[in-house]
């Protein structure tokens, strides 16, 4: 009898095909095409069945649900063509948050992929001589610019071959594919010395042994890890060692009782043996850290002017541009990788190339706050206070609690995992609502706002926050403030 009446219930449900033709969307369907009527149609109907399936709905609902039917199809259709990628503000201060796309592209880069990507553009076509060109020679030189200085005083001080060799640059999708060409291009069947306190893993459960596993080269480990000396790389070299590798830990630190070889020795013993030596920095900056205070995290030209051969690193990291992994060094050992096959593989699109070119002149022209991610650490805790204040003393309500309190920004992203920005932090509290409840709320706003709770309060840190973006939190704030 409980089936009968069920199927009696579903009997009252129009087809998909009648939904989608009914007269009331006609006007949906001229808009948005007759495909996407029906998809949103099925979609409903789907639901309705299910709910007569669970017992939720009977012929008083149906009667209800199908009076306002077309309603329905035109909220299922906006729902199905709303994007998932959508932007939101970060108000963590980390500034380059994985989950939150890392770093942002400046204006200068948009501009260029939009120029360049709404046409056809000279991506493989050499304008001089109208044959087909390479896709590297767009950023290949600005990367020669750049690392010139590590060049010149290498020269000068004549520390390693590498001073007479010309320094080259290839970008592939990510950092982890630039290590999966170097390695597969200069070790494959052979060993690669790697300290044991330096296996690390990085975001989602991804571990340089496993990438060096689909390298086809063979891991070689020396040291415990936490103390690893040079004796140990030296006495581990064999017939089939084919690379020393160094991997910067960027995103975790060993303190205490340990000990780890300096580059330069590294450098010297890979010259002594004619053995390439490689360093996976991760996040590769192209500016002296040191000015924003972060120490212990080396730069690309630190690692080349100390002989590194081959260094790998990201591109929308503290490069601050899109992702990318670019491999940079040798220009003898760089062509090796151009001509692997795997290289074609792991090479990356126009709109890549444009969003890097446009950053890496920014570097070029010294214009350090056009790129956000610089801009970001190099913001004053005074100029994020003076910001804070403003949006404070329009918070002021009887349900929000505001307080200005000091605190700390980080770089996230796995790169300089111990270093802190001073900053200058919005905590607001919500009578009747908890600190998760108020960060949900936050967090389905429109634009999503993404903060910190800590201690039973939201926490706003507006490093992190684009000063056009201050109005629209604001709003955000007075809406839950109601």
């Amino acid at each position: 009898m409980l089936t009968e009446s069920k199927t009696d219930l579903y009997r009252k449900l129009p087809s998909v095909d009648q939904l989608a033709r009914r007269a009331g969307l006609a006007p949906l369907v001229m808009q948005e095409g007759q495909v996407a009527v029906t998809d949103a149609a099925r979609a409903v109907l789907s639901s309705m069945r299910n709910e007569i399936d669970a017992g939720r709905l009977d012929a008083k609902g149906i009667e209800l649900a199908l009076s306002h039917i077309d309603a329905a199809v035109e909220r299922q259709l906006r729902q199905m063509l709303r994007y998932s990628l959508k932007p939101l503000i970060n108000a963590t201060g980390v500034i380059l948050h994985t989950n939150l796309g890392r770093a942002t592209l400046s204006a200068a880069a948009i501009d260029h992929i939009r120029e360049t990507c709404l046409t056809y553009s000279n991506l493989e076509f050499d304008l001089t001589t109208g044959q087909r060109g390479k896709r590297d020679v767009h950023v290949e030189r600005l990367f020669a610019t750049l690392l010139q200085n590590s060049t010149q005083q290498l020269a000068a001080t004549a520390r390693s071959s590498l001073a007479e060799k010309k320094i080259s640059t290839i970008v592939v999708n990510n950092n982890a594919a630039a290590v999966l060409l170097a390695l597969n291009t200069l070790a494959e069947g052979g060993e690669v010395i790697v300290s044991r306190g330096e296996l690390v893993e990085i975001g989602g459960s991804f571990r340089i042994p496993d990438v060096m596993a689909k390298s086809n080269a063979v891991l070689r480990e020396v040291g415990t890890t936490n103390r690893t000396r040079i004796r140990d790389y030296e006495q581990a070299i064999n017939e089939k060692t084919r690379l020393l590798l160094r991997v910067h830990r960027s995103n975790f630190e060993i303190t205490g009782f340990t000990e780890q070889p300096e580059l330069g020795e590294l450098v010297g013993l890979a010259r002594e043996r004619k053995i390439p030596f490689m360093e996976d920095l991760g996040s590769g900056a192209l500016f002296d850290l040191r000015s924003v205070g972060v120490t212990g995290e080396p730069s690309v030209l630190d690692s080349l002017r100390a002989g590194v051969d081959i260094v790998t690193y990201s591109g929308d990291k503290l490069l601050g541009g899109p992702q990318a992994g670019i491999i940079s060094g040798r220009a003898d050992l760089v062509a090796r990788m151009r001509s692997n096959s795997l290289f074609r593989a792991l090479r990356v699109d126009k709109l890549v190339y444009a969003a890097l070119e446009a950053t890496l002149m920014a570097y070029i022209k010294g214009d350090h706050d056009a790129i956000s991610t610089v801009r970001m650490m190099r913001l004053s805790k005074h100029q994020i206070a003076t910001r804070a204040e403003a949006i404070a003393k329009e918070l002021s309500t009887s349900k929000l609690l505001v307080e200005l309190i000091d605190g700390e920004s980080v770089i996230g992203g796995g790169a300089a995992p111990s270093a802190v920005l001073p900053t200058r932090l919005i905590a607001i509290s919500r009578d009747g609502l908890s600190a998760d409840e108020v960060a949900a709320s936050l967090r389905a706003s429109h634009p999503p706002v993404i903060s910190r709770v800590e201690q039973g309060r939201v926490l706003l840190d507006l490093r992190t926050v684009f000063p056009e973006q201050d109005e629209v939190l604001i709003q955000t704030l007075q809406q839950i403030a109601r």
